[in-house]
C-alpha cells in the first residue's frame, strides 16, 4: 500500500482510529482503517478480491440491510442509503476501493470489513456526510448488522461458485455439442481404436467422439450435483453458528431475502453450528471440479496424439494451426491449445489439493483457512472454464480426422484378425497374422485372398455396436 501513501496529501487525510491506534486515510477514500491494515499486512497475491465475489458480499448486505431496515432495527433513511450503496457494488461500481487480498488471516474478517467500510462510506456520502463520519452509519453497528465475518463469507462464498461453475457448465454443454457435431461429421469413417498405445480393433471416428461427449455429460451432472450443496448457507449463524447478536425475526428472514437480492433459491442451514465449522461442501465440488479437469486433460493428450507428426507419427486428426512453434525450426506447428487444456487441469489438481488442506485444518467451530481455500477454487473454475472454450473454439471446431491416414492405418493393423476368430478360428487368424507381419501385408486383403472374406462381410462383426445403434 505504499502508493495509497505515496497518493496522500497531506492537506487532504481524514484520520480514523482504532485500539491499535490511529491511521492517516485519504479523505475520499471509500475504505478505511481496517483495510489499509489488511492491506500492509496481506500483501501476498496482489491480486486483490474477485469482482463476483465482491459483489456477493454486497448482496448480503444488502439483504440484512432490507430485513433490517422492515424490522425496525436501522432506522429507514439508513436503510435505504446502505441498500443504494449496495446496488452500486453489485452493479461492479467502486471496485478499486477493494484493496485487500483475499489470501488473508482472520477467517475472512479483512474482506467482511473492507466490504462494510466502503458501503458505510457510500452510505453516508448520499445522507450528506464525509467518509468517515461513522456518526452518521457506522460499518459495523449499521452495515454489519446482525452478522459476523463468519456467516458472511461462506454465505457470499457459495452464491460465487454458483454463479461462477454455471457459467463453467455452460461451457461444457457447448463442448459437448461441438463433440457431437464432430461426431455427425465423422460418422462412417472407420480407424483404428487403441490400447495402451498400441493398435487393438476398429471403431468408428465418431465413436471417439461420441465417447468423449458421454465423458462430459457425465462429469456435468457430476458437478451439477455437488453444486446443490452450495444452496445451502450459514447466514444468520453469526460467529460460531449460534446466531449470537441477531433477532429471531432476523434469523427467520434473513435467507430468504438474500435468496431474493441473489435469484437463487438458497436455504439455510439445519445445522448452523455445523455450517460454520465445516468447508466439505467447498471441497466436494471443488474435488468434483478436478475429476472434470483430469478427464479433459486426458482428452486433450489423445488429440496431441492423434495428430503427432505430421509425418512422423499418427496423424490421423490435423488440428487448426494456431502460431508457429518454434523460434528455431521453421513451419514447426505445436498442439498448443490441448497444452493449454492439459495445463489448466494440472493447475486445478493442485488447487485442489490446497483446498482439501484448508479443509482439514480448521479446529472447532471455525476454519480459519477458508479465505485460501475460496482463493483457490475461484481459480480453478474460472480457468478451466477458460480452458475449455479456447479448446473448443480454437481446436475441435476445426479439427479434420484425415481419412486416408485412418485407412492406412486400418489396412496395416495386424488386430483386426480379431474378426476372423469365430469365422476361420484363433489358429488360423494367428497364421495370417504372422505372415502379415513377415510380408507387411494386410490382414483383410490375406483373409480375402485365403478365405473369400470380403471386407464388407465383415462390417457387422468390426464393430457391432456401432452396427445396432444404426439400426435404431
Amino acid at each position: 500500500m505504499e502508493e495509497v501513501y505515496q497518493r496522500l496529501n497531506m492537506n487532504e487525510y481524514r484520520t480514523e482510529k482504532d485500539s491499535l491506534g490511529e491511521v492517516k486515510i485519504e479523505k475520499d477514500a471509500l475504505y478505511g482503517i481496517h483495510s489499509i491494515r489488511a492491506s500492509q499486512n496481506f500483501p501476498l497475491t496482489k491480486r486483490g478480491m474477485d469482482p463476483s465475489f465482491i459483489r456477493n458480499l454486497a448482496r448480503v448486505k444488502k439483504a440484512a440491510a432490507i430485513v433490517n431496515g422492515r424490522n425496525g432495527d436501522l432506522e429507514k433513511e439508513k436503510a435505504d442509503a446502505i441498500i443504494e450503496a449496495c446496488d452500486e457494488v453489485i452493479q461492479g461500481e467502486h471496485l478499486d476501493s477493494f484493496i485487500v487480498d483475499l489470501i488473508q488471516g482472520g477467517a475472512g474478517t479483512s474482506a467482511n470489513m473492507n466490504c462494510n467500510e466502503v458501503i458505510a462510506n457510500l452510505a453516508i456520502r448520499k445522507l450528506g456526510g464525509q467518509p468517515g463520519d461513522y456518526k452518521i452509519v457506522h460499518p459495523i453497528d449499521d452495515v454489519n448488522k446482525h452478522q459476523s465475518t463468519n456467516d458472511v463469507i461462506p454465505s457470499a462464498a457459495k452464491i460465487t461458485v454458483i454463479e461462477k461453475t454455471s457459467v463453467l457448465l455452460d461451457t461444457l454443454s457447448y463442448l459437448s455439442d461441438a463433440l457431437h457435431e464432430k461426431a455427425e461429421e465423422y460418422k462412417d469413417v472407420d480407424r483404428i481404436g487403441r490400447t495402451q498405445l498400441q493398435d487393438a480393433v476398429p471403431m468408428k471416428a465418431s465413436q471417439e467422439f461420441e465417447a468423449y461427449r458421454s465423458m462430459i455429460k457425465r462429469n456435468i451432472a457430476k458437478i451439477e450435483a455437488s453444486l446443490s450443496s452450495m444452496h445451502e448457507v450459514n447466514l444468520g449463524g453469526t460467529a460460531i453458528g449460534s446466531g449470537i447478536n441477531t433477532t429471531p425475526e432476523y434469523l427467520k428472514q434473513i435467507v430468504p431475502a438474500l435468496s431474493e437480492v441473489s435469484g437463487y433459491d438458497l436455504r439455510q442451514a439445519e445445522d448452523l453450528f455445523d455450517s460454520t465449522q465445516n468447508a466439505d461442501d467447498f471441497a466436494g465440488i471443488s474435488s468434483q471440479i478436478k475429476v472434470c479437469s483430469l478427464q479433459l486433460s486426458k482428452m486433450a493428450n489423445d488429440f496431441r496424439l492423434l495428430s503427432a507428426g505430421p509425418n512422423g507419427g499418427f496423424r490421423e486428426l490435423d488440428l487448426p494451426d494456431k502460431q508457429s512453434g518454434s523460434s528455431i525450426m521453421p513451419g514447426k506447428i505445436n498442439p498448443v491449445i490441448p497444452e493449454a487444456l492439459n495445463q489448466a487441469a494440472f493447475l486445478v489438481v493442485g488447487n485442489d489439493l490446497t483446498v482439501t488442506l484448508a479443509c482439514e485444518a480448521g479446529q472447532f467451530e471455525l476454519n480459519a483457512f477458508l479465505p485460501v481455500l475460496l482463493f483457490q477454487l475461484f481459480e480453478s473454475i474460472d480457468v478451466l472454464n477458460n480452458a475449455v472454450r479456447t479448446f473448443t473454439d480454437n481446436c475441435l471446431k476445426d479439427a479434420r480426422v484425415i481419412i486416408h491416414n485412418t485407412q492406412k492405418h486400418l489396412r496395416r493393423c495386424l488386430s483386426v484378425a480379431t474378426v476372423l476368430n469365430p469365422i476361420i478360428g484363433y489358429d488360423n487368424a494367428t497364421a495370417l497374422v504372422k505372415e502379415a507381419m513377415a510380408t507387411r501385408g494386410s490382414v483383410l486383403e490375406m483373409a480375402e485372398e485365403r478365405y473369400g472374406i470380403k471386407r464388407e462381410e465383415l462390417e457387422p462383426y468390426l464393430n457391432p455396436v456401432y452396427e445396432l445403434n444404426k439400426k435404431k
